[in-house]
């Protein structure tokens, strides 16, 4: 088979309003690496998009889901609930920051996730507003993209969207936006719009993703914990890419000294395999009544058994301090592109989960072009990278944790070539 045939038998087949990356259909991937049909390899900087941070098949993730494919693959946990599930459960509520007690439930994907901790919100609350942020990614569903501060593409078209859904603008340092101006957009909401003894939560991401993975500030996480205790309602973090070790923290709230009131999480979760969560604390998770959450394959076997894997392996792989080493030194090549590479304004993210953000040199404006010539000239060498951001101009890298030393050092050699290539035009 060739790329091309299938790629035709895809255009007849699948919706066009599936996106592509790439026209690379894969074959086979261990670790960082992956196969096409055509047999041509790729360093994967994609994982699945923040999904295997434990890389690509690896044996211990690999061994609990064939053991737990020997055993049964689905019962409904609502129907016949299984154990494994329970502790995983509690591995969850003892690793997801705050100190109280704390209850999970599971679900399937990330936007699920977000969902139910919404639902959560209301039924603790009785309040129906929230509060969410400008460049927010947090879903397809209706609730998800409602939530998701980007209109194009993923709310275009597609009608009005879910009532009670506000959002403020989300500070960026490159783009002269300040936690002072994120603030006082809730304030004018609260004087102008909206009582705030409607809100029922405000929902945000301790870096944002798809948004251009712009990190939080300290003092806006710590001013909406604050501003939320004075007016009871409840806080969110929306960990959904930003956990399992990927920040070089169990998860990204670790490093802001306050806690979100609930926590939803999914990708890098399973390994591979699908499994979302939601963890908060137990007053507002025992909220609903038995039946207003789960779902058929809320908490399937396979994932749950992968997951378990995955905190074992994050654990006995030191992996929180691997993603600060390896983002160091991506940091480092990066920077080291500066003196050549004008069109660099901004190198950002916690741990491994770093972004360079591109615009043109004399204009200043997002150069959304270019970086997709850095995208195109990678994979040309064998590279698979990810761009983001509301302006389209930033470049995520999002490798397994686990990648080989010798596979990391031959991408940043690539991406130096690629970056060069993409400046001769």
């Amino acid at each position: 088979m060739k790329n091309a045939e299938v790629a035709k038998r895809r255009e007849d087949a699948i919706s066009r309003g599936v996106g592509m990356t790439t026209q690379i259909y894969a074959d086979r991937a261990l670790n960082s690496e992956v196969w096409d049909i055509e047999g041509n390899r790729y360093i994967d900087f994609a994982a699945g998009i923040a999904v295997v941070n434990t890389g690509h098949r690896h044996p211990k993730v690999m061994a609990a889901v064939t053991e737990q494919l020997g055993r049964f693959t689905h019962t409904c946990h609502q129907v016949l609930p299984y154990e494994n599930y329970i502790r995983l459960a509690e591995r969850l509520n003892a690793l997801v920051p705050g100190d109280f007690p704390k209850k999970t439930i599971f679900a399937t994907t990330g936007a699920e996730a977000v969902e139910n901790a919404i639902k959560i919100a209301r039924v603790a609350t009785g309040r129906n507003a929230v509060i969410a942020f400008g460049g927010a990614f947090h879903g397809r569903t209706f609730m998800g993209m409602t939530l998701t501060g980007k209109v194009e593409p993923y709310k275009k078209g597609f009608g009005a969207m879910m009532p009670d859904v506000f959002h403020v603008p989300f500070p960026q340092e490159v783009h002269k936006i300040t936690t002072e101006q994120a603030m006082e957009g809730i304030q004018k909401l609260f004087k102008s719009d909206l009582d705030p003894a409607r809100v029922a939560a405000i929902i945000f991401e301790p870096v944002q993703g798809e948004g251009g993975f712009y990190p939080a500030p300290a003092d806006l996480v710590k001013a909406v914990r604050k501003l939320c205790d004075e007016h009871g309602i409840v806080m969110i973090a929306d960990e959904v890419q930003t956990g399992f070790a990927r920040t070089g923290h169990m998860f990204a709230m670790q490093a802001y000294g306050v806690a979100a009131d609930i926590t939803t999480m999914a990708k890098g979760l399973g390994g591979g395999l699908p499994i979302s969560a939601v963890t908060g604390r137990a007053d507002l998770m025992d909220a609903s009544q038995p039946g207003g959450l789960g779902g058929t394959y809320a908490g399937n076997p396979l994932g749950i058994a992968a997951a378990n894997a995955v905190l074992d392996v994050i654990e006995e792989e030191d992996l929180c301090a691997r993603a600060n080493e390896l983002g160091s030194r991506l940091k480092q090549k990066l920077e080291s592109l500066r003196a050549t590479t004008p069109e660099i304004v901004d190198i950002r993210g916690p741990g491994f989960m770093v972004a360079v953000e591109f615009a043109d040199p004399k204009s200043g404006a997002p150069d959304a072009g270019f970086t997709g010539r850095v995208r195109l000239e990678a994979l040309k060498r064998g590279l698979i990278l990810l761009t983001c951001g509301v302006y389209g101009n930033v470049v995520r890298f999002l490798a397994p944790i686990t990648i080989p030393e010798a596979h990391f050092t031959e991408a940043l050699g690539i991406l130096e070539e690629a970056v060069a290539a993409a400046r001769q035009g």
